[in-house]
């Protein structure tokens, strides 16, 4: 009697493996390209870039409207803009980060992907992605309100170096991956979202408050050491008080979740 091997199915929804990749291992650059639909798929993803958009419009607006005429530059436009961005791209690393469990499909994700760390590092990428997305549609943005601002006698200026527009997306990239590491790290979106927002506000009050805590808010505190980024420069000791605080904001709450995301059991 001969054995007849039959042929490999795919589940439904995940792409063929690529010429070239083993099969029944599922390349990075699908998984990250999951992660992104998934993101804009979810209702609360969706309205989440409906309201960054939105919110980037309206500071163009307020610039056009309110700012002086000095200030309606490419330059000021564009790091005004990005303000919503940096508040709310976080929202969307927590979301993504925390969609397994609170929309109960990590017993699915997981079968199909049982390399965690895998999972984890695209969820990464694509939030790294978005913001390069919303940096770039921000200043698409930026240049037609700089436009408008040469017809209304503003400045007009386009002036932007490379070091800038670098400095203005790592931003974008900094607050993202926080976002994320406190989805990984507390596996709750609501819970995620609240502390994000209230423990670094907590520590700058704090710090204000007390004096002896003002020195360590100088490399501790994200909201402080991230303010240079949309500076004209930053000095080397403002970029180690940068590195130093996402280390304790981005690194140790990230490698702390992934290990927690590693160990849980999926039930």
């Amino acid at each position: 009697m001969t054995a007849v091997q039959s042929p490999q199915t795919v589940p439904a929804g995940v792409a063929s493996p690529e010429p070239g990749e083993r099969a029944g291992r599922i390349s990075m650059v699908t998984l990250t390209r999951v992660e992104l639909r998934k993101l804009a798929d979810t209702r609360s993803g969706f309205w989440m870039l409906v309201v960054i958009g939105l919110a980037g419009a309206a500071t163009a607006a307020i610039m056009l409207l309110a700012a002086p005429g000095e200030e309606q530059a490419f330059q000021p436009l564009l790091a005004f803009a990005l303000l919503p961005a940096s508040v709310l791209l976080p929202v969307l690393g927590i979301l993504s980060m925390t969609s397994e469990w609170s929309q109960r499909t990590a017993l699915t994700t997981f079968t199909l992907v049982p390399e965690r760390g895998r999972v984890i590092l695209a969820k990464l990428l694509a939030c790294v992605l978005i913001a390069v997305a919303a940096t770039v549609a921000a200043a698409a943005l930026s240049a037609a309100a700089n436009l408008i601002a040469i017809g209304i006698g503003g400045d007009g200026s386009w002036h932007l170096t490379a070091d800038q527009a670098g400095r203005l997306l790592l931003n974008q990239v900094i607050f993202v991956l926080m976002g994320s590491a406190f989805g990984a790290l507390l596996m709750n979106s609501p819970l995620a979202i609240v502390l994000f927002f209230a423990i670094p506000t907590a520590w700058t009050v704090l710090s204000s408050l007390v004096k002896w805590l003002a020195t360590a808010a100088e490399w501790i505190d994200i909201n402080m050491t991230s303010t240079p980024l949309s500076e004209p420069d930053m000095g080397a000791g403002e970029w180690g008080r940068l590195a130093v605080s996402a280390a304790v904001w981005i690194l140790l709450p990230l490698v702390a979740g992934t290990v927690r995301v590693l160990r849980r059991e999926v039930n």
